[in-house]
């Protein structure tokens, strides 16, 4: 999808003076850059001393080695999924090569390949991930935790590789800033789970080619960082791969001045990144994921040099895992918010290694949980590691939540939780983060409920970014959530895939989440001015339902009203009542829904013209699920109230 002359103009309307002050300048460099590259400065005894302390491999869990060792052997017999595709050929790799369209992207000057055009390039996050080198942070943990030199050599001749056919500023690897800054995490830490292997040093810094990569990608992020509208999570992927780079690769002359300034730039956007209450601002919640993950890699890699880093940092850090320990269902699942691609900031886990319960034994490990956190009982190889080298949170001042928060006001969340593990989100916060709010989706008052884990009322997903625009559309749409849409337009109005040129205004008007028999929220957004929608949203835990009602004060209009059911939810649709079945650790389930009557019901499933009834459970998957959809008009008065109520198991 190549991007329009209105999409521009459009893009170039979300930005201020400064901002588009440092765009004129990136096209200027850019212009200049297409000479050739400068040589790296000149190395000599360079040594890597960022190892890992003795006795931090030995304390990765059996089970968790067992895990890394299978998907190491996986990889090492050439077999990798990205997004949806099952790859065979990693053994030896084609880095510009997407086997999902069978295109090749186009080499030349960086900044002139149109990854945009999946026409021109193909899907350019299948081209994008495996360079990432995620894959190889996992056969160099392997390594380090068997010994085996099969997996260290197969990393090397995967770099060198790499660095063969993707020199400084040729083709498509050279274009995004956060690859670059994820990029050199993972070399990082390569470095570090190789220390033991013999040809480890002639790698890297015994290595002009890789000494030539290491300082053009810090030369590259110095260059031309996310700035202005764009400073989201890429911003803290640069900074946290420039700094971590610094530190660990600081053998040249610009390291001490590279280290300082990715420093100030993570510290200032880890904060502009993060609310108060500890949510990240984007109110996607994979996001609020990869920039934990980052920021804890980077302060590892400041304690491991030595390096003092503000208060700040680590205080941020702290109340993003309070925050994710509040807003978890009882499966350790955190919300389904906003866009979601499967992006991890450090990954040296094998499959089956859960996510989220790994960032709660880390920030356990660093920061110490409280009481009311949820138990972890799954195992990892990251949290040993990281525990190794960051030293452990000291500041015993600091003021954290003494019971598990429910109402996050700066970020609009709200979680009421209800008996036998009833779990159900409100959303009632901002539309998204800086002006393009780029990873939001036009879902203002929507609601998630969950049972025991499972997905009942489910927010469908993500999906795709690139090259289905059709897709894109629906899956960050109103209609595409559980909430109400008005003549068939959403609350707020999309200029393109990652781009929002008006935001709804939500507001929460009320919330009681005190205790007792029954559990409220409130909010209301006027995205469809003159018209108002209000919801109120009631968890009753004597009777095991929720209760939403929808108002809408303003003229009259089209109304659909969409409830969208997780894939394993099953549905028969009688008039105005659903009958919800599903299966739970081996027991029968079920739930009833009572929808609106004053709305004609239908239930939709799977289809493509347009997309309508489909889940997302990861970046480029998606699965048929049934949503149901109310049809009708109001004149301004009417009261569109839904039950939710629970029975089998425990009901």
């Amino acid at each position: 999808m190549s991007m329009s002359a209105g999409w521009y103009l459009r893009r170039l309307s979300r930005m201020g003076p400064r901002e588009i002050g440092g765009r004129v300048g990136d096209t200027v460099r850019r212009r200049r850059w297409r000479s050739a590259p400068p040589d790296c400065p000149d190395v000599t005894g360079a040594r890597f001393t960022a190892v890992l302390p003795a006795g931090a491999v030995a304390a990765v869990p059996p089970d968790a080695a067992k895990r890394l060792v299978a998907e190491a052997d996986r990889l090492m017999a050439g077999h990798a999924e990205y997004f949806g595709v099952d790859r065979d050929d990693l053994a030896d790799p084609d880095w510009w090569y997407d086997p999902k369209t069978g295109r090749r992207a186009p080499s030349g000057y960086a900044f002139d390949v149109p990854y945009r055009d999946e026409d021109a390039v193909g899907d350019i996050k299948q081209i994008w991930e495996p360079s990432r080198h995620q894959y190889l942070t996992v056969l160099a943990a392997a390594y380090a935790v068997t010994g085996d030199e099969r997996y260290a050599e197969r990393v090397a001749g995967h770099l060198r590789s790499w660095w063969a056919a993707n020199p400084p500023l040729r083709g498509v690897h050279w274009v995004s800033g956060i690859e670059l800054g994820i990029r050199l995490l993972s070399w990082v830490w390569v470095r570090r789970l190789l220390d033991g292997w013999p040809g480890a040093a002639a790698l890297f810094e015994g290595n002009p080619v890789a000494l030539h990569q290491i300082w053009h990608h810090q030369r590259w992020l110095a260059a031309f960082p996310s700035r202005g509208s764009s400073a989201n999570n890429h911003v803290i992927a640069e900074a946290a791969g420039q700094f971590a780079a610094a530190c660990a690769f600081g053998w040249f002359p610009d390291s001490a001045r590279r280290r300082a300034d990715a420093l100030r730039s993570l510290e200032r956007h880890l904060r502009g990144n993060t609310f108060l209450s500890g949510l990240n601002r984007e109110l996607a919640t994979e996001y609020h994921g990869l920039v934990l993950e980052l920021g804890l890699a980077a302060v590892a890699e400041a304690d491991a040099a030595g390096v003092p880093v503000p208060a700040t940092v680590r205080l941020v850090l702290l109340r993003m895992t309070d925050a994710l320990a509040a807003v978890v269902d009882d499966r350790l699942r955190p919300p389904r918010q906003g866009d979601a691609d499967d992006g991890h900031g450090l990954v040296v886990d094998g499959a089956g290694t859960d996510r989220w319960g790994s960032l709660l034994a880390t920030g356990d490990a660093v920061f110490g949980r409280l009481d009311w956190w949820p138990e972890v009982t799954g195992t990892d190889v990251r949290t040993p590691l990281l525990a190794a080298l960051i030293r452990p949170y000291a500041d015993k001042k600091t003021v954290r939540p003494a019971s598990r928060p429910a109402h996050f006001a700066d970020a609009g969340m709200t979680i009421l939780r209800g008996p036998e593990k009833i779990w159900c989100r409100c959303d009632g916060g901002p539309h998204g983060f800086l002006s393009i709010a780029a990873h939001a989706h036009a879902d203002a008052l929507s609601v998630e409920v969950r049972h025991d884990g499972v997905d009942v009322l489910a927010d469908p997903g993500t999906y795709c970014y690139h090259g289905q625009p059709e897709w894109r559309r629906y899956f960050r749409s109103t209609l595409g959530h559980n909430t109400l849409e008005l003549d068939g337009a959403d609350q707020s109005v999309s200029g393109g895939p990652f781009l929002w040129t008006r935001h709804a205004r939500s507001r929460v008007l009320a919330v009681d989440t005190s205790g007792g028999g029954v559990t409220r929220w409130c909010a209301e957004h006027d995205g469809y001015r003159p018209s108002v929608h209000r919801r109120r949203v009631e968890l009753d835990s004597a009777v095991q339902e929720v209760r939403v009602v929808d108002e809408v004060r303003g003229p009259r209009r089209a109304v659909r009203l969409a409830f969208h059911l997780g894939p394993e939810i099953t549905a028969d649709l009688t008039g105005n009542r659903a009958l919800l079945t599903w299966t739970r650790d081996g027991e029968d389930r079920s739930a009833v829904l009572d929808l609106p009557g004053r709305l004609s019901w239908r239930a939709h499933r799977g289809e493509t013209k347009p997309p309508l009834g489909w889940y997302s459970a990861g970046f480029g998957r998606r699965e048929p699920a049934t949503t149901l959809v109310g049809t009708g008009f109001t004149d301004g008065t009417e009261k569109y109230t839904t039950v939710l109520g629970f029975r089998g198991q425990g009901a």
